[in-house]
């Protein structure tokens, strides 16, 4: 195993333990503004390392391309996203509404 491979693996490793982070972020958080962070912050993190693990897999310019496309993209959609998702939260609450979404331990007994 090469020290590229392994800089691969670790950063696979990470990157896929941020995702996972992630998901158990959505569920467990209660209101919209603790979940939108949950879902955006160690997400897009987790995606650019698996990226980046997949370039230390073959590092040529011929896949630096493609990954660096998705990589901006991800940043660039999940920022535009987290800010309607806060925007909508906040003019929901600002109405009146409630924001705060059951717990799964409150929707299992439905």
């Amino acid at each position: 195993m090469t020290a590229l491979d392994a800089a691969a693996a670790g950063c696979l490793l990470l990157g896929s333990a941020l995702a996972l982070s992630a998901g158990i972020g959505l569920m467990r958080f209660r209101t919209t503004l603790d979940r939108m962070h949950a879902g955006t912050k160690p997400q897009v993190l987790g995606v650019l390392l698996v990226l980046l693990a997949m370039w230390l897999h073959r590092p040529t310019w011929g896949y630096a391309g493609p990954l660096l496309l998705i990589g901006v993209s991800q940043v660039i959609t999940v920022s535009v996203a987290a800010y309607m998702v806060a925007r909508a939260a906040y003019t929901r609450q600002s109405s009146g509404d409630d924001t705060e979404l059951p717990s799964p331990e409150d929707r299992s007994a439905d």
